[in-house]
């Protein structure tokens, strides 16, 4: 039976593809705590960027990053990111950049957080682009 959040085994997943790669890198919107990439920042910090309250530019950068040679893994909350889906559409699906889109808090029962940070609309949309294949994970594995 699991026994962590699918964002906890996310965050230790990341440390052990980033010490096999130095090309990976993380990009936050300031919820490194809550996406669990902070333990990524803390260990390689030259390789971690935290833009601040920005998603589109995060996902803009990524795409960048990816067209440049970084395999960059940028994360917030699900919601956060589908909300800037002309941004994912135009700078990561139709240029087919290496970027690796992680939504935290999707679902309907995200405790504390309260219900305008669900997630639902992620899995609807994201699919429905080119060059970006879609993983739900249902557990830690």
């Amino acid at each position: 039976m699991p026994s962590k959040a699918t964002r906890a085994a996310f965050g230790e997943a990341l440390l052990d593809l980033g010490a096999k790669d130095d090309r990976i890198v993380t990009l936050d919107a300031d919820l490194s705590k809550s996406t669990m990439t902070a333990a990524f920042a803390k260990k390689y910090p030259d390789r971690a960027f935290n833009v601040g309250i920005a998603e589109a530019n995060m996902i803009g950068v990524a795409a960048g990053l990816a067209l440049a040679g970084k395999i960059p893994f940028a994360a917030s909350f699900a919601c956060f990111l589908v909300g800037r889906y002309e941004t994912i559409r135009i700078s990561v699906a139709y240029t087919g950049a290496n970027v690796k889109l992680v939504g935290t808090h999707v679902g309907v029962a995200i405790g504390e957080d309260g219900y305008s940070q669900i997630g639902l609309e992620d899995i609807a949309c994201i699919p429905s682009l080119p060059n970006n294949p879609t993983i739900q994970p249902s557990d830690e594995l």
